[in-house]
């Protein structure tokens, strides 16, 4: 029951959202914050990706619009002012964060990728009353803000990379097959490993996807090629290999079906837009 074919998936990528936050501009923007600390707040509130700022004992001061929106948080007083990211067990322990937490607040600019958003921790705490979503996994991005090279804040920027929407067998199929897309897809190890039979994850992820299990698996491998052809570090081919893949083989093909241009124009494409 292996599947062929594609069909859009339902999370949203953040592909270029990020660039904002990937360059020197953002850094030295963020810089302003001790003398303008108003005016960039004013700006961050209008900013589509979520971002959290930070005072050097770890409590949060600021969310602008899009955090709160991502997370259903309703009441800001629910979290500004209250809530330390230093003394967060959940993202220190649970998520595995801590080193760079204190790298961070050290006064060093860091980077965690496919990090599991701790949903249920704010509704424990009552921050919500419901999740948004099932599950997402983001980016995160901490840089540090100096004054008179003294720590002054800490900018926690959000990139989200997949949000799971619906019921949670669905949820739970998503992220097994995102978290094994280097290896060759296999629909009975994917119904085996969630305790169902291949009809039931057949007949699951059809009818609230649209599409089957082995059409999702190939456009996460597609994703994670572009993710690679935006490094310019490395050539089509190697970008390919990077992800298991020969870039002469089916998978070129499903790449052009599903983007709608080969690999080497996907690239063209890419050094228009950093151009621009």
């Amino acid at each position: 029951m292996n599947d062929t074919s594609a069909d859009t998936p339902e999370e949203p990528e953040a592909a270029g959202q990020s660039e904002f936050f990937l360059n020197d501009a953002a850094v030295q923007f963020f810089q302003m914050l001790p003398d303008n600390r108003e005016f960039v707040f004013r700006f961050l509130d209008n900013f589509p990706i979520p971002v959290e700022i930070f005072t050097p004992d770890g409590t949060v001061i600021f969310i602008n619009r899009a955090g709160m929106e991502l997370n259903n948080i309703a009441d800001l007083n629910l979290v500004v002012g209250k809530y330390n990211l230093l003394n967060d067990p959940v993202c220190n322990d649970q998520l595995g964060l801590r080193e760079n937490i204190q790298k961070a607040f050290g006064g060093e600019a860091v980077f965690s990728s496919d990090v599991i958003a701790p949903l249920q921790d704010l509704m424990d705490r009552g921050v919500i009353n419901e999740k948004p979503f099932e599950k997402s996994v983001m980016d995160f991005y901490l840089y540090p803000v100096k004054h008179n090279d003294v720590l002054a804040f800490v900018v926690f920027v959000s990139i989200v990379k997949k949000l799971y929407y619906g019921q949670p067998d669905l949820a739970r199929v998503k992220e097994y097959i995102d978290s094994h897309w280097r290896s060759e897809f296999n629909s009975h190890a994917v119904a085996e490993s969630l305790d169902m039979s291949e009809r039931q994850l057949y007949k699951l992820f059809k009818k609230h996807t649209g599409m089957t299990p082995g059409e999702y698996y190939r456009r996460c491998k597609v994703e994670r090629i572009k993710e690679k052809l935006a490094d310019r570090n490395v050539n089509i081919k190697e970008a390919f290999l990077s992800c298991g893949e020969d870039s002469r083989g089916r998978i070129a093909r499903i790449f052009k079906e599903i983007t709608g241009m080969s690999p080497r124009k996907y690239r063209e494409s890419l050094a228009s837009y950093r151009r621009f």
